[in-house]
């Protein structure tokens, strides 16, 4: 299954399970219980809600299969990301693994910007984060880093924005 789409029969199967009442299309809440972090905690519903967005072409909260098919792929990705960075295998990423992936993204920040991110990021307070925290983490900077770019003009890492613009940028933005 790795790198390609899976059957689209088994999807539709696994589709028919996820989509609990039967109406054709999944909601957060039915998305949030079939996705698993790992650790028998419910996936952060605010990655659910994120993944939704994404996927969701008509903004009416749900997805449809063929929506659902593009998440599967994305989701399936991002699991294959975070293996690839769990260095220790422990099913959670920590500081040192976190700083990694970042790095290896293409962003550079400083050691305390790392902390912030782990603070941020850390739901379970145990120094570590799970994998519905990392996929937030990283669209929240992709994110960021995008509406960021559309202000940098002259692409030297530093913007200048009014205290209504700022306010602007912070509250368009899902993150």
């Amino acid at each position: 299954m790795a790198g390609g789409m899976p059957d689209r029969n088994f999807l539709y199967g696994v589709f028919q399970q996820v989509d609990k009442d039967r109406s054709g299309a999944i909601d957060a809440r039915e998305l949030q219980s079939a996705l698993s972090n790992g650790n028998w905690t419910p996936f952060n519903p605010d990655t659910v809600k994120l993944m939704i967005a994404m996927f969701d072409k008509n903004q009416k909260g749900t997805i449809n299969f063929e929506e659902f098919g593009a998440l599967w792929k994305y989701v399936t990705d991002w699991q294959q990301c975070f293996r690839s960075f769990d260095q220790d295998g422990s099913g959670n990423i920590n500081k040192n693994e976190l700083r990694t992936a970042i790095t290896t993204f293409g962003y550079r920040f400083s050691e305390q910007f790392f902390d912030v991110l782990m603070k941020r990021f850390d739901r379970s307070g145990k120094g570590c984060i799970y994998f519905d925290d990392f996929i937030q983490c990283c669209i929240s900077l992709h994110n960021l880093t995008q509406l960021f770019s559309q202000h940098d003009n002259d692409r030297d890492g530093i913007i200048t924005v009014s205290y209504e613009q700022f306010l602007h940028m912070v509250f368009s933005i899902r993150v």
